[in-house]
């Protein structure tokens, strides 16, 4: 499911990350095209209007005296099409625009300057106009070009061409959104063509984490991600193969286990045997003779113990340790567990009857035996017993009053062959038996943890599951 998030995830970035540059490249071919074709528009409106202007002035203006009277100016305008407006000095004529509606700047740069002049503005929110202005210029008898003093204003509407322009750029804009969405469509396509392969392959890690080591992805083409397939089988065929080595090499080290262990269980059994009988005659011997017996007969139960260890992690390890699974009551057996080694007198109990469970009898022993043993060896008393109830289960609780468990210590507590203290390597304990107790609480359903009480002390919890009453 994450994996599938991370894969939407990235193709909204892909696609958002195309969606915003082809947005940029519509917005800004949009924008120029707009632009060069408004000002190619107002340009032809300005040149036709500047070109008919002097047109007809260049037409008429002869026919005005000068100075001229009112009647002549307003007779000159009358010729002049359009919105026009024709001065000489203080005289205007009585046609045209107002002349509030002539800028005093552009009548002065007009007045100044040989050259047609242009002014855009606009007489509302959504009327613009282009204003026109020139000079009339006459050669006097030698040739020489001087002014006459007549200046001329015309107005043009630009609200036709104002319309065309507008309409251009919705032209554009829709123009542009449809480029974006072909876009976007081709981005999606292109984000599932690029992340097909993304997914295969996380797809195909997730089948190695689950243990299908026999997974592979489809080589395709000669890119990148044709390269990344090709490592990933690589490596998948590496790690398939060293895989296969290390499972072959732990099933023959339990069988080794199993085998060596089998086999021993014979001669220790008449060893034993022999050990007993002498003991029994260890009273009647002489001192070193007795001291060696003794220090046999230790040491050969200790070599058993182990046996049976090592016999019952490699059932665990193979599958084949099962449970016999009965209805007991938990504080009858526990208290069973602590009778039947003589510890009563060591260990304190709290076991509230009552409280009846499916367990394995054999089993739930061994588990108690281990950890009021560790409490008794490693600890110090007084050594405590709980027993109460939890939600669906039952838990059972052991700890001492020892100095507790060293934090280094306590993610190793459950390892085999593990020892706190490496000093103690010829200690009673077989380094198993920590492992063995939490197997068989696996073995249930249930836990086994470690920990330390803010007191001091170790503290061992056994969950179990299934109570009954």
């Amino acid at each position: 499911m994450a994996g599938r998030r991370w894969s939407v995830g990235l193709r909204l970035r892909l696609v958002a990350a195309f969606a915003v540059v082809a947005l940029g490249a519509v917005i800004a071919t949009t924008g120029a095209s707009y632009l060069s074709a408004r000002n190619t528009i107002l340009q032809g409106v300005q040149d036709r209007a500047m070109d008919t202007l002097r047109t007809q002035v260049s037409t008429f203006a002869a026919t005005v005296p000068l100075p001229p009277t009112q009647r002549d100016l307003d007779a000159f305008q009358r010729r002049l099409s359009g919105y026009v407006a024709v001065f000489y000095r203080d005289l205007r004529s009585t046609g045209g625009p107002p002349t509030e509606e002539l800028p005093a700047e552009f009548r002065a740069a007009v007045h100044d300057n040989d050259r047609v002049l242009f002014q855009r503005g606009l007489w509302s929110e959504t009327a613009p106009f282009l204003m026109v202005g020139m000079t009339v210029r006459t050669q006097n008898t030698v040739g020489a070009v001087e002014p006459t003093g007549l200046e001329i204003y015309a107005q043009i509407s630009l609200a036709s061409s104002q319309s065309d322009i507008s309409e251009l750029a919705a032209w554009a804009w829709v123009t542009g959104a449809i480029a974006l969405l072909v876009a976007v469509g081709i981005a999606l396509l292109a984000a599932r063509s690029v992340l097909r392969p993304v997914r295969e392959l996380n797809l195909a890690a997730r089948g190695l984490a689950d243990g299908q080591f026999d997974t592979r992805l489809r080589v395709r083409g000669g890119d990148e991600l044709a390269e990344l397939a090709h490592t990933f089988n690589t490596s998948a065929a590496t790690l398939q193969h060293n895989v296969g080595e290390l499972r072959r090499m732990e099933s023959d080290a339990r069988r080794f286990v199993a085998d060596v262990s089998h086999e021993l269980r014979t001669p220790l059994t008449a060893m034993t045997a022999v050990i007993e009988i002498l003991e029994q005659e260890t009273d009647h011997m002489p001192p070193d003779s007795a001291v060696a017996a003794r220090l046999v007969a230790g040491e050969t139960r200790k070599l058993s113990r182990l046996v049976q260890d090592l016999m019952e992690i490699s059932r665990f390890d193979a599958g084949r340790a099962g449970l016999e699974l009965d209805e007991w009551d938990v504080a009858t057996a526990v208290r069973d567990t602590i009778a039947a080694r003589g510890w009563q007198d060591s260990v304190s109990v709290e076991l509230p009857e009552g409280l009846v469970a499916r367990v394995d009898r054999r089993r739930l022993d061994i588990v108690v035996a281990n950890l009021v043993g560790n409490a008794l060896r490693h600890g110090a008393p007084p050594v405590l017993v709980r027993l109460w109830r939890e939600d669906d289960g039952v838990v059972i609780e052991v700890s001492d009053n020892g100095p507790g468990l060293p934090e280094s210590v306590l993610p190793h507590v459950f390892d085999r062959f593990y020892k706190a203290d490496s000093a103690r390597a010829r200690s009673e304990g077989s380094g198993l038996g920590l492992a063995i107790a939490r197997e068989n609480a696996r073995l249930h359903g249930g836990s086994l943890t470690a920990g330390n009480h803010p007191g001091g002390g170790a503290r061992f919890v056994l969950r179990l599951p299934e109570v009954l009453v």
